[in-house]
């Protein structure tokens, strides 16, 4: 019987050290370079590919996916269907992609694939190629795959394409066969719809061969800048000659998760540099109507990044690059494209969104399929912040456009939980609302929760612990308690995970005597902590804070200068709470969170003795 016991209690010590090794972080890694030659008269290109793959999982491998992004832009595809039977059409795409010729069409087309030089199978499924392998690739290996293939750029409609609405040539975005991800979920194959993206980090070798008049930025460092010329290299630099009539530009960029370039034969290239020896690099048509707007965003750009550095965790390379080019507002590895006839103020506001876009989404690069919100809405967040200092707005409030925005969807009846998948939202409306509102609501609520202070170390300790390392939403939240040791489970829940919402108001107040008594209420589901500001009628403040039982901790006074009373815990599941004002002041007012950054959804119960 001993033995018996002995075996089983090994078992379970095995048993557990795999569970274990099971959850421990791991990422894969890919290795690409790639060579192709880009035809600017037809917008077609023929492109060569070597990926070493490298499996860190501690799974068998017996198959890999691809996207093939290109295939969405053709009549028929999930993008053009979705498109045309969603109740509210991205007026961008609309019915576009339904009425493109064949000679306005993408593809990518592969045309060779092989593993460690032997043919493999496959078969394209719509803007994903499924392989199966020859051999599969067992933990700790790698394997090399080469492709062939061939590619038409299609007329822009949605992120990537040629000959935008602003006359850039090539937005070359999501251009080349890109394999999905493979992490702790599986594979992430999922297909290009309407969404954004979830990509692998390696290291890129890219060479592009195009007309010897076309100027390209984009991802990494250019190695050849003494033979291409064209605003790269020391002042003075003169190029080498063509051949052919075409460069070849040399790229290098290391510990990426995508690869991107625009290319236009009227580009004005501008160099200004940035805070902590990076290079600024700013790509925009030659065009004087927008000439003044764009070497004014020169130094702005160099402010934000100051303040993203300064805010998040310093931007790890040596240079960055701002494109005219795109359908709006994009983020890329290293660079972002963004349309560039706007005013001044929308310029630097794009350009400030995307930018801050570098960390939460290049950097953190959360799923921006399943956690959309922690790229869209962290982001919209932060650049707001760094607006109003930047441009000098002196808000007091400066998330109060996303506050209104969830508030208002919240109230629709038409609200999802965050925890929805990007592409499966009702409408484009409520995924907007979702992502870019909700998401930032979340932080900009959390500083009201754990104190602006606690929020800003957990920023900062997110980004030290979590940069090049695919975060989840549990990952973040574990940061906030261990910054500020609360305990946060309840918050990621309820306004992540359902769409419970937040409304408390005060009941009564009843003065007897010398004492005042005051019953506050919980009507919505969704619980908070409690700051509720006094006014007594000698003129004299108080705040007086509630903690949240489960929360199990108290934030530090964010009003150090008023008087400051910390209550008895109010737990989620009374709905009333009372207590006293024993001094016998009497109350002229009260509100409960003047900072505005509770998403109450109703605020005219919020408040009593104010007209």
């Amino acid at each position: 019987m001993k033995y018996l016991f002995g075996n089983i209690l090994i078992f379970f010590m095995v048993a557990s050290v795999v569970a274990q090794n099971n959850t421990s972080y791991w990422q894969q890694k890919v290795d690409y370079k790639m060579e192709i030659d880009m035809d600017v008269e037809t917008y077609q290109y023929k492109g060569k590919q070597e990926l070493v793959y490298t499996n860190n999982s501690p799974d068998v491998l017996n198959r890999v996916f691809y996207h093939l992004y290109f295939n969405a832009f053709q009549p028929g595809s999930e993008m053009d269907i979705r498109s045309r039977t969603i109740p509210d059409p991205d007026s961008r795409v609309g019915d576009r992609i339904s009425k493109l010729s064949p000679s306005e069409i993408g593809y990518i087309k592969p045309t060779l694939l092989t593993q460690d030089g032997q043919t493999v199978n496959y078969e394209v499924v719509g803007t994903v190629l499924e392989v199966e392998l020859n051999t599969p690739i067992k933990p700790g290996e790698s394997t090399t795959f080469n492709m062939e293939w061939d590619a038409q750029v299609p007329v822009q409609i949605r992120r990537s394409g040629r000959n935008n609405a602003e006359g850039v040539a090539l937005s070359m975005t999501q251009w080349y066969p890109k394999i999905a991800e493979y992490d702790f979920q599986g594979w992430h194959a999922d297909p290009y719809i309407g969404r954004e993206f979830h990509s692998v980090w390696g290291d890129y070798d890219v060479k592009i061969t195009i007309d010897a008049a076309y100027t390209i930025g984009g991802t990494g460092y250019l190695e050849n800048p003494e033979e291409v010329g064209h605003g790269y290299g020391p002042k003075g630099l003169k190029n080498m000659k063509p051949v052919n009539g075409k460069y070849s530009w040399h790229f290098k960029a290391p510990n990426v998760h995508d690869f991107t370039w625009a290319a236009d034969d009227n580009y004005v290239h501008d160099k200004y540099e940035g805070p902590n020896g990076v290079t600024l690099h700013f790509f925009y048509k030659d065009d004087p109507k927008i000439q003044e707007n764009w070497k004014n965003l020169q130094p702005k750009t160099a402010e934000l990044l100051k303040y993203f550095n300064e805010h998040i965790g310093e931007y790890p390379y040596k240079q960055y690059s701002v494109i005219q080019g795109g359908d709006g507002g994009m983020e890329y590895a290293m660079c972002t494209l963004i349309t560039g006839e706007r005013k001044f103020e929308s310029l630097v506001g794009v350009t400030a969104h995307e930018l801050a876009h570098t960390w939460f989404q290049f950097l953190l690069a959360t799923n921006e399929s399943k956690h959309e919100w922690m790229d869209e809405g962290f982001t919209s967040y932060i650049s707001a912040a760094a607006m109003n200092e930047v441009m000098n707005q002196k808000s007091p409030n400066p998330f109060s456009g996303s506050y209104r925005g969830y508030q208002f969807m919240a109230k629709s009846g038409q609200e999802q939980p965050l925890t929805t998948h990007a592409d499966r939202y009702a409408t484009n409306r409520s995924y907007g609302i979702n992502a870019y509102s909700k998401g930032a609501v979340f932080l900009a609520q959390l500083g009201y929760v754990i104190g602006e202070e606690n929020l800003s170390k957990t920023l900062h300790k997110y980004f030290d612990d979590w940069a090049f390392k695919h975060p989840t939403p549990n990952d973040f939240i574990r940061v906030a308690e261990k910054v500020s040791g609360f305990e946060l489970d309840w918050y990621l829940t309820d306004f992540a995970q359902t769409t419970n919402t937040i409304d408390y108001g005060i009941k009564g107040v009843e003065s007897v005597g010398n004492t005042t008594t005051i019953t506050l209420e919980r009507i919505g589901l969704m619980p908070m902590p409690i700051d509720l500001f006094v006014t007594y009628e000698d003129g004299t403040e108080e705040y007086f804070y509630i903690p949240l039982q489960m929360a199990r901790a108290e934030k530090p006074n964010p009003y150090p200068n008023m008087k400051y009373r910390v209550l008895p815990d109010w737990a989620w599941a009374y709905p009333t709470y009372q207590f006293e004002i024993t001094d016998g002041k009497k109350v002229k007012s009260m509100k409960i969170d003047a900072s505005n950054r509770m998403a109450d959804l109703n605020p005219q119960n919020n408040t009593w003795g104010v007209e």
